[in-house]
């Protein structure tokens, strides 16, 4: 229920340009949101409107808040029922899984490109194209996401920009893996 209203928000205009919401960082495959002038808001601790610079990264707490953020949801996805699909797409020892999520998004909100500096290029859609990920496996992946966004001490407006900008690469892995054996929708 709670992926189908936040999955509705993310419904808006998207662009064919593949930026992201840092421009730096490609998402092989997947078109992008556009930030528009839904997000011309400043982000206060940047004077910058999310999507520039590091006004997201800093919008989100830098690394610190990213960690934060990453380990309530890996800690929910793996204590809730409702996500042990996902949950058992990831391997036992899931620090190194929580540690490439936090790096990542560090450098796709605008910061310091922690992902490549410890693991090199990432194109997410390719480094998930293994798995069986359908619909209901995106939507598992954005409800856990959104539970988790919502409890940080993020701004409410920054939290329904990063969640419509984490529909798309999270949809550009479902297309991606869509001729997997076992995906359904």
């Amino acid at each position: 229920m709670l992926c189908a209203a936040a999955c509705s928000v993310f419904a808006r205009a998207r662009t064919a340009d593949n930026s992201g919401p840092n421009p730096g960082i490609r998402l092989t495959g997947a078109s992008t949101h556009q930030a528009g002038t839904a997000w011309r808001q400043v982000n206060t601790s940047s004077d910058l409107p999310y999507g520039t610079g590091d006004a997201s990264f800093q919008a989100a707490g830098g690394v610190d808040g990213l960690r934060k953020l990453v380990d309530n949801f890996f800690d929910r996805m793996g204590s809730d029922e409702r996500f042990a699909t996902i949950h058992a797409m990831h391997p036992e020892d899931r620090e190194t899984s929580r540690d490439k999520l936090a790096r990542f998004l560090c450098g796709w909100l605008g910061g310091p490109k922690l992902y490549n500096e410890k693991y090199g290029a990432i194109g997410i859609p390719r480094v998930h194209a293994h798995l069986p990920i359908g619909t209901a496996e995106r939507d598992q992946w954005l409800t856990c996401m959104t539970e988790s966004v919502a409890e940080q001490a993020f701004v409410s407006d920054f939290k329904t920009y990063l969640m419509e900008q984490l529909y798309v690469p999270a949809e550009a892995v479902r297309r991606r893996c869509a001729g997997n054996p076992g995906v359904t929708g």
